[in-house]
């Protein structure tokens, strides 16, 4: 687990932030950070203050990565991209998150290293870490100017023969009585803006390939919008199934068979291909997986129970 508790002996008065400066090598703002978030502990309880004095026994919990092997694809002295596999969490939800790319991303550049943007977990494709606190700032404000851009790759049902944009507004929704979508088309939303374009078509799957470039950076922008002109994405679990189906998927209660017939495909076809972006040079990097062999993962037309 890359949270752990570990005790430490402290052997004369210390302020906690120098002990854990020293301790772990972290500059004086992540080692206040620690504290501030309760994970240095006396007697069993979290102390918060940042000046604390600490002597004898105390605990900290604190973020070990577990590397699972996964290398990065590309290697700069800033930052970092990786070929992240659907299913992988970008980040621990929780401090029992057992794994997620940032064991990745810190068991190879160290505990200053981040990802700078979020991914959803059943996305595969290019994922972007910094490997330092100024390339951290940077690349997160790149992505807020809009200086990085991105190119998906989706399996969607049926067939499309001409690019279109989807130009439609996006708010979060906090009413799941009837459907477990988290956002919704609605005109008070925030403006978001994706460009499609057909690559292919397999008439026995009634499958498309479509190149997705979202030109805003709303969460779920482009399953959502392929959902809205009636394409969704196969393999989404979210968008597009049955509310029941849903259900079984957040409870962890659908087999991968039942997940095959019922959203037409055992993980979400959404793929992460290219990033261009700036920092010194241009960088163009594009994804080592081929994402057209996926189709393998698809359900038959006639298999599927809802995307038909």
């Amino acid at each position: 687990m890359p949270f752990v508790k570990r005790p430490f002996y402290v052997e004369k008065p210390t302020k906690a932030f120098l002990f854990i400066m020293k301790q772990f090598n972290f500059t004086q703002g992540e080692a206040q950070r620690l504290i501030a978030k309760g994970r240095v502990l006396v007697n069993g309880e979290s102390i918060y203050h940042t000046g604390a004095i600490v002597e004898g026994e105390i605990e900290v919990i604190y973020f070990e990565p577990k590397s699972r092997g996964l290398k990065p694809i590309f290697v700069d002295k800033k930052f970092l991209v990786f070929d992240k596999p659907s299913g992988i969490l970008v980040h621990p939800k929780t401090m029992t998150t057992d794994y997620s790319m940032l064991d990745e991303v810190r068991s190879h550049s160290g505990q200053n290293a981040n990802g700078v943007h979020r991914i959803d977990m059943e996305t595969s494709g290019l994922f972007l870490a910094s490997r330092d606190k100024r390339a951290e700032r940077y690349l997160k404000g790149a992505f807020e100017q809009k200086k990085i851009q991105k190119e998906y790759l989706a399996w969607v049902t049926g067939r499309l023969t001409k690019p279109f944009t989807v130009e439609e507004p996006i708010c979060v929704r906090d009413d799941y009585s009837t459907n477990k979508h988290k956002v919704e088309i609605c005109k008070d939303g925030k403006y978001a803006k994706t460009e499609f374009t057909p690559l292919e078509y397999d008439k026995e799957l009634d499958t498309t390939l479509v190149e997705c470039k979202p030109l805003t950076g709303r969460l779920h922008q482009i399953r959502l919008h392929l959902f809205h002109v009636k394409h969704p994405i196969l393999g989404d679990p979210i968008y597009g199934t049955s509310f029941e189906a849903t259900n079984n998927y957040l409870d962890f209660k659908m087999t991968e068979e039942e997940r095959l017939i019922e959203t037409g495909a055992t993980r979400l076809m959404l793929h992460a291909n290219t990033l261009l972006f700036p920092y010194g040079s241009t960088y163009f990097i594009k994804s080592r997986v081929n994402f057209r062999e996926f189709k393998n993962k698809i359900c038959k037309k006639e298999k599927r129970k809802f995307f038909k």
